[in-house]
């Protein structure tokens, strides 16, 4: 009798899974990613309570605040990782959130007129992340950047506090209101929040912008510029969306429709985390003098770069039968989700 149990069990549990439905599998994906993000959140909001505490209360000196300024980018960098876990799944259904806490300055311009915002350390106006970051970084920007951002109505120069008050606004105003926005959108994360639909979709659309971010680069107007890691910033992107994706694998599984397509896209991940990960440093390499994306040279596609570059838009292409994207697709199709549709 004992020799038969364990037998009964095991084909009473694979029954039980086979017994699943499509809307058990939705519940169960989306309590997992409620868990999961909920977790991401918890550390953007210590790694910037960190910044925050680290930050002076004086106006910035490079050399003797020099620890501090460090501190404060590490803590920086911290709170990307975290969000970069999470921005697939979630800016797409808190879209509010996903302007004040990751706009580009460039967006913020946009809505802010020609006057701008003059007030680079204070909670309104261009703020978030990359705001923060512009201070952080401010002596380390690449010309490049410096020449597009100076192009704009209202542009104002990066720049460390000058005066005491100004280090307090930066400590007490712009990196307040990150900490209270992210504060504010765990309690807006609830489990009733989670649109599989939406945050799958969310997840296509982040893996598709990688080539994008690539782009940018060569412009100066990609995401992380001041610190000048987007290298870093996709290879975050990546591994959130690897956390999240595998949420939905066991459902994906029950499908026998997707086995393929769901191969394809873990070999793609690995492929593309190799890359990532062979490629040294968190920026991208040296970007060829007379590069363009449109017509790439065969001498610049033989660079580091060009070879970064065919491999990501090899790997997302959204018309490439066994990209990322494309397959992502067909998953979406058999799940009964929507599926990601390049703008």
């Amino acid at each position: 009798m004992k020799h038969n149990l364990l037998p009964a069990v095991f084909i009473a549990s694979l029954t039980a899974c086979s017994d699943k439905t499509d809307a058990d599998f939705r519940a169960e994906v989306s309590a997992a990613m409620h868990v999961s993000i909920t977790g991401d959140l918890a550390d953007l909001a210590q790694a910037a309570r960190r910044l925050q505490a680290t930050a002076p209360d004086w106006a910035w000196n490079p050399v003797t605040d020099a620890t501090a300024i460090a501190d404060m980018q590490s803590a920086w960098k911290n709170a990307r990782i975290a969000w970069e876990h999470v921005e697939g799944a979630i800016a797409p259904a808190f879209a509010g959130f996903n302007v004040s806490m990751d706009a580009r300055y460039e967006d913020f311009l946009t809505g802010l007129g020609p006057t701008g915002d003059d007030n680079l350390f204070d909670g309104t106006g261009v703020v978030g992340m990359h705001a923060i970051e512009r201070i952080l970084f401010a002596t380390e920007i690449r010309p490049e950047i410096v020449a597009f951002e100076s192009s704009l109505p209202g542009y104002q120069p990066a720049a460390y506090p000058a005066t005491d008050n100004a280090a307090i606004a930066f400590k007490t105003q712009l990196v307040q209101r990150l900490i209270d926005d992210t504060t504010a959108l765990i309690g807006a994360w609830q489990p009733s929040s989670v649109d599989l639909g939406t945050a799958y979709v969310g997840l296509v659309s982040l893996m598709n912008e990688q080539k994008e971010k690539v782009n940018l680069a060569v412009s100066g107007e990609e995401e992380s510029r001041y610190a000048n890691v987007t290298l870093f910033d996709l290879r975050n992107n990546l591994d959130g969306t690897q956390k999240v994706y595998e949420l939905f694998r066991d459902w994906i599984r029950s499908k026998s429709s997707t086995e393929r397509s769901d191969q394809q896209i873990q070999d793609k991940f690995v492929s593309l985390m190799q890359v990532y990960h062979t490629t040294h440093g968190d920026s991208l390499p040296a970007i060829p003098e007379n590069w363009s994306s449109e017509n790439p040279t065969p001498d610049n596609l033989n660079t580091p770069f060009g070879l970064l570059w065919t491999q990501i838009r090899d790997s997302v292409d959204p018309s490439s039968r066994g990209s990322v994207v494309f397959e992502m697709n067909q998953v979406a199709v058999a799940l009964g989700l929507p599926e990601f549709v390049d703008p």
